[in-house]
This record gives C-alpha cells, sequence and structure tokens, in this order.
C-alpha cells in the first residue's frame, strides 16, 4: 500500500509538473505575441488603434470607394496617389517624391519661413489628417522626413479623430486611405506618411 501511494504521489507530481511546463510555455508564446505587437505599435493612449475592416476592399476594388480629388495639391500626381492609396497596402510612393517632385516644398515657403504649421487633407475625402509641425520647428520637421525619405508626423501631429494605426502597424484614415506605416523610434511612434495620400486640397472659405 505504502508502494501504491508513492506511486500515485509520483504520478500527481509529474502531471504538475507537466501542467506547470505547458503553463510557463503559454506564458512565454503570449509575452512573445506581445512583444512583437507592441514593438510594431506603441500600445499607448497616444495612438488610435483602428479595426482592419477598415480598410475592407468597397465594391469598385478600391479601400476608400472613391478616386483621389482631381487635382491634388502640390501637383501630387492623382495617378499615383489611386495606385498608393486607394488600391494598395504596402507599397509607397518613391523616396525622396516629396522633395524632389512635387511643390511642397515651394509653395509651403511662406509658411515655413512664418513658423506656421500646415495642415495635410485626405486626398480622397478631404478630411484634415495631420498639423506640422508641432511640438518641433519646420527645420526639425523637415530634417526627420528627408533622412527617412517621406514626411514623417509626430502623434502630436495627428488629428486624431480622423487617423488610426492597424495592428499590423499600416497608419489609415477613418475613411479607408492608405497614409503609411508607423515606424517608431526612440522618440515614440513614427508615422511615415506618402505625401500624394495627404495632398487633399483643404476646404474653401
Amino acid at each position: 500500500r505504502a508502494r501504491a501511494s508513492e506511486m500515485s504521489l509520483s504520478v500527481k507530481n509529474a502531471r504538475l509538473g507537466v501542467a506547470s511546463i505547458l503553463g510557463i510555455g503559454l506564458v512565454v508564446v503570449l509575452t512573445s505575441r506581445s512583444t512583437r505587437a507592441s514593438a510594431a505599435v506603441p500600445m499607448d493612449d497616444t495612438v488610435f488603434m483602428g479595426d482592419p475592416d477598415i480598410m475592407k476592399p468597397k465594391p469598385d476594388g478600391s479601400s476608400t470607394g472613391a478616386r483621389p480629388v482631381a487635382h491634388p495639391r502640390w501637383e501630387v500626381s492623382r495617378s499615383l496617389a489611386d495606385r498608393i492609396c486607394t488600391r494598395n497596402r504596402k507599397y509607397a510612393e518613391p523616396s525622396g517624391y516629396w522633395t524632389k517632385s512635387t511643390r511642397f516644398m515651394a509653395e509651403t515657403k511662406t509658411a515655413r519661413e512664418a513658423g506656421e504649421a500646415v495642415t495635410f487633407y485626405d486626398v480622397v475625402s478631404g478630411l484634415p489628417l495631420f498639423t506640422a509641425p508641432r511640438g518641433r520647428t519646420w527645420a526639425e520637421f523637415t530634417r526627420e522626413s528627408e533622412k527617412h525619405g517621406w514626411p514623417s508626423f509626430r502623434d502630436e501631429e495627428l488629428v486624431r479623430e480622423n487617423v488610426r494605426v492597424l495592428p499590423d502597424g499600416e497608419t489609415v484614415s477613418i475613411t479607408g486611405t492608405h497614409l503609411g506605416h508607423n515606424l517608431p523610434d526612440a522618440k515614440g511612434a513614427r508615422h511615415c506618411v506618402n505625401i500624394a495620400c495627404v495632398s487633399g486640397l483643404p476646404p474653401k472659405d
């Protein structure tokens, strides 16, 4: 009986050991997944997470259900905006396009020299998406954006009711326009955005 009792106890201990190992493994897996997610998108109250269904294809095959405005701001190519912002989830306009192939720098010269912020609008819906620079100078905004090849916006420059970040880091408008991706660095979230997708026209007075 003593031996039987000892064997029974050993079996119970073995089962508990296996359960503990499985539990630890589960914790490791979940922690790993959580770490990967937080590495892609900072999970704090400065980023507004969005539902991936925002980008669900519409009947016309686009994510917006409409084409970009006929004549985008800063002489941005409409065909480029249509291809990158409404029918694409991962590709981008050419690096440096915003300074080399548009009139952004020329047409914002007055605002930049006066230290005035500029608002960037959705190229399809016309919703305001970013106002920059905020919390930094034009020189700092331009230097960071030129370094990375695309306009780079910080969280304080978002128009938060109109911009969302999806679980994979994609930055989009609430109406389904692909904007770019959130690529965090040591300073926090950094939204690397296609100028074509934020070249909507300001509202008329």
